[in-house]
């Protein structure tokens, strides 16, 4: 069976594929300096306790984090047998190659996010990812990335302002009552959700009119259902879109070598 694992800049998601559907997926916080061992141990633990019987035998790893896929490799050697693919890497195929400015790497991310939503609803699509950053990616007829925009996450967004300012708290992110807030935890609310639901509006206009073509706007990330209760800024919301894009990239690589 196939062990996806899919490292952000806050957790790592780890799935266990078998083909037809995920029979297991857990998340922890994304640590550097963690090790195969603990990784090993940790995994087991969970598969144990949620009583999963699985052989894993294959490995597929995105990550955003480059200091932690040496350790993730050592875990695919030591504990399954294999060499993992490692999205981003020459050896790992792409359906369809970026077509960007020569020299620049895309993010993994990025990459499988494409990836699962072509092999999902096709190509024109714009992409908008709810993670540390708020990324918004384009992908062509044929299913490349060609591009997107980056912006502030949202809880990047709301720790930069509390640690910058003395006086205001740390809030967490909700649809407020009212735009005007009478309260100062309900004018940061406000001011962060609806920023970022212009911000989104705003962005996915202005790509479908510079591409001049239609497009669907698919959402993910764990913040997309709170900004989807509005407004209609989603044609589709996916829970499990990066998790399905490593599964793609490993289908093809599969079929392709």
């Amino acid at each position: 069976m196939l062990l996806a694992i899919d490292c952000g800049n806050t957790n790592t998601v780890f799935c266990i594929w078998d083909g037809s559907e995920f029979i297991g997926t857990w998340r922890a916080s994304t640590e550097w300096q963690r090790t195969a061992d603990q990784y090993y141990v940790w995994l087991k633990t969970l598969m144990d306790i949620h009583k999963v019987d699985a052989v894993i035998d294959e490995v597929i790893i995105s990550s955003t984090v480059p200091r932690v896929v040496f350790n993730l490799r050592v875990l695919s050697d030591r504990y399954f047998n294999c060499r993992p693919l490692v999205v981003g890497k020459s050896d790992c195929l792409l359906p369809a190659d970026p077509r960007v400015d020569a020299g620049t790497a895309v993010g993994p991310d990025r990459l499988v996010n494409t990836a699962g939503a072509f092999d999902r609803h096709g190509g024109n699509l714009i992409v908008v990812d709810f993670g540390t950053a708020t990324t918004f990616d384009v992908v062509d007829t044929d299913g490349a990335y060609v591009g997107g925009v980056i912006a502030p996450g949202v809880n990047l967004s709301l720790e930069a302002l509390h640690n910058a300012a003395a006086a205001l708290p740390h809030v967490d992110i909700s649809k407020p009552q009212a735009v005007v807030g009478t309260n100062t935890v309900a004018c940061m609310q406000s001011g962060v959700f609806w920023g970022y639901v212009g911000l989104v509006r705003e962005i996915c206009a202005r790509i479908k009119t510079e591409r001049d073509i239609p497009m669907r706007v698919i959402s993910t990330g764990g913040l997309a259902p709170l900004f989807g209760q509005t407004e209609a800024l989603f044609d589709v919301f996916e829970d499990d879109l990066t998790m399905h894009g490593l599964t793609v990239i490993h289908r093809y690589n599969k079929e392709t070598k």
